[in-house]
């Protein structure tokens, strides 16, 4: 899962994740950000040197435009996500995430989609046709679930400030002491954006809006952990003194490293870790009393649900697909894996039994890791193995390059088994796989392989490095998307994997359908949690009679769609989809159907959604077919 300006992660306020107005964040909407509604800034500004990627490739002069005006606004008001991608102008801003904001914010959206409406009843030529389709498509999802009013109820362990805080370090690289100064203006900002996330949980419990019981004691936990450590060693203070933060740091005096290690340290002790003191005592006194019960953890709990829950359907599969169907689907996909897993079982354990199979892969000791360095280096070894059989797959490979590094000690023991952060635009950082090495006994040895072709190589990596790497795109189609389009393809590179041969044997195999069930469980799941009113408890129980997954693992998962209505939908229906337009390519062509020619087909556009997808494919199939 990528974590990310993709907005892959849960819907957040804040901007400094501008991973998530979304993942939004994380949480890696596969549309771009959704920005805060900071005032915006002062027109004597420079331009965004990023000005010529907001309308690459377009030619239409009202298109073009457009979508440099929408591409300035959203830099301007993600302002984190601005220095990420190398545009310096908001370095010492973390924008402004009040109600008044966030209206601001929507009226902007508003008007921006109403233009793109009328420029798309326009003549345009077939490529600009599509990102305009696109570009509204994308304000389309972004006025719809803006109905969910997220920032008054959505927190959690999985969608909270701290670790959207404690990641600052990690998006703002520091190189010059200018850098240092910057980054310590954000720091100060941080009290201010932590009230601002109080003020929108203060209305939403007003309109009888709050986050689900069990999501908050998990957060509280999450916040009780860190404020347990004193602030001098928080990830905000550290660092600084890091190896790799100093050595970004070249050519810096001991007096300016010392300074921006005690500035730094200061300011997290007398004004952040009090925030955050706030903040908690916030959650518990106020939030907790008042949260949703157990049975009623769904959105659709919550006033106008149902329509928020169809709302962030279509944000993710941008398809509009009933809640009854996508649950069907799941029941028909988890019978069929589990069907596989049983005649697998069978080869390995002796049994087709698939609770003494699923027993066996959670309770065998010797499958499981024992030291946190052996996952680490598993995770490298695979994306080597990956990376080596690339030109076998694929006839245009990534520039950029992908390593494997920790899941930060502050979120490990409350995030997912690993997620992807992509490459920095401006090159200062490649595309990072993160694995999860909390509790290594835990984690399978089996799953490795499985996960580590989806997160890197040939799933998340090489697909988004390949779009940030399309010179000819607009930038809001670099950097964005539909996480059908991401989702489903990681998810198809498993299955990829194995039809390449890249599993090292039949337990990894084993692995890679546990994950397809997976994927396909969360289609039940996720309807069940939002759409059929199911407890938690229930969520879990079916994922364990399904999957291999450990209780741990399965515990996080929930959580996530609970904090994160819709979007663990994409997984399976962008697989089906690519797996459905490749099977149509190969009875249609035949002989003349070549693999690799097909995902560079797939590959060409962006992350596009599953509509664009089929024209594509469809067009490319009958361009070869003429050949």
């Amino acid at each position: 899962m990528p974590r990310g300006p993709r907005a892959l992660c849960a819907p957040l306020a804040l901007a400094l994740a501008a991973s998530c107005a979304a993942h939004a964040p994380p949480d890696h909407a596969m549309t771009t950000p959704s920005p805060s509604a900071a005032p915006p800034a002062s027109s004597s500004l420079a331009p965004s040197p990023l000005a010529d990627d907001a309308a690459a490739g377009v030619t239409d002069p009202a298109l073009r435009r457009l979508l440099q005006e929408h591409w300035d606004w959203q830099m301007r008001h993600s302002p984190v996500w601005a220095t990420r991608l190398g545009d310096h102008r908001f370095d010492a801003e973390l924008g402004h995430h009040g109600p008044a904001d966030i209206a601001a914010r929507r009226a902007d959206i508003e008007a921006f989609r109403d233009r793109a409406k009328a420029l798309a009843r326009t003549s345009l030529g077939a490529e600009d046709a599509t990102t305009a389709e696109l570009f509204l498509e994308m304000l389309e999802i972004r006025a719809g679930v803006a109905r969910c009013d997220v920032e008054q109820w959505s927190v959690s362990s999985f969608d909270n400030p701290l670790t959207d805080h404690n990641r600052l370090p990690e998006l703002h690289v520091v190189r010059t002491p200018e850098d240092g100064k910057n980054l310590l203006a954000r720091y100060r900002q941080m009290p201010r954006t932590l009230d601002e996330r109080m003020e929108n949980l203060r209305r939403g419990l007003a309109a009888g809006r709050v986050a689900s019981r069990e999501s908050l004691r998990r957060l509280i936990a999450q916040i009780d952990r860190q404020l347990a450590k004193p602030p001098r060693e928080w990830p905000l203070a550290a660092y600084s003194q890091s190896a790799d933060a100093r050595a970004r740091r070249k050519g810096w005096s001991a007096g300016d490293e010392e300074k921006l290690t005690s500035d730094l340290a200061r300011v997290v002790e007398g004004e952040i870790a009090p925030a955050f003191r706030r903040f908690r005592a916030f959650l518990e006194a106020e939030l907790l009393p008042k949260a949703r019960p157990d049975d009623k953890e769904g959105v659709s709990a919550l006033p106008g649900g149902e329509a928020c829950y169809r709302a962030r359907i279509f944000e993710h599969i941008a398809v509009a697909i009933e809640p009854e169907e996508l649950h069907a689907t799941g029941v028909r996909e988890i019978a069929r894996i589990n069907g596989e897993m049983r005649a697998l079982g069978q080869k390995l354990f002796g049994t087709s039994d698939l609770a003494k199979i699923l027993e066996r892969l959670r309770t065998d000791k010797a499958l499981y890791y024992q030291r946190s360095d052996e996952l680490t280096r598993a995770a490298k070894a695979a994306l080597d193995k990956a990376r080596a059989a690339l030109p076998r797959l694929f006839i245009t490979l990534p520039r950029t390059d992908c390593v494997v590094q920790p899941v930060p000690d502050d979120e490990a023991p409350y995030t997912t088994i690993a997620y992807y952060r992509e490459p920095h635009y401006d090159g200062t950082k490649p595309g990072e796989y993160f694995i999860n090495t909390y509790r290594p006994d835990i984690r399978p040895r089996f799953e490795m392989e499985a996960l580590s072709f989806h997160e890197s190589i040939p799933g998340h990596h090489l697909q988004i490095a390949l779009a940030q790497e399309r010179g000819a795109l607009p930038a809001f189609r670099k950097f964005g998307g539909s996480t059908a389009f991401v989702e489903g393809w990681a998810l198809y590179t498993e299955k990829l994997a194995d039809e390449a041969g890249l599993y090292t044997g039949d337990l990894d195999r084993m692995g890679m359908l546990s994950y397809d069930a997976w994927r396909a469980s969360r289609l039940v799941v996720d309807t069940g949690l939002h759409h059929k009113g199911w407890t938690r408890a229930q969520a879990e129980q079916y994922m364990r009679e399904h999957t291999a997954l450990t209780p741990s693992n399965i515990e996080n998962e929930v959580d996530r769609y609970i904090a994160w209505p819709g979007q663990a939908l994409a997984y399976k229906v962008g697989q089906l989809e690519i797996l459905r337009l490749r099977e149509e390519a190969k009875k249609t062509l035949g002989d003349k159907f070549e693999l690799r020619a097909f995902h560079d087909a797939v590959l060409a556009s962006g992350a596009v959604s599953l509509p664009v997808l089929q024209a594509n494919v469809l067009r490319w199939i009958k361009a070869w077919k003429a050949q």
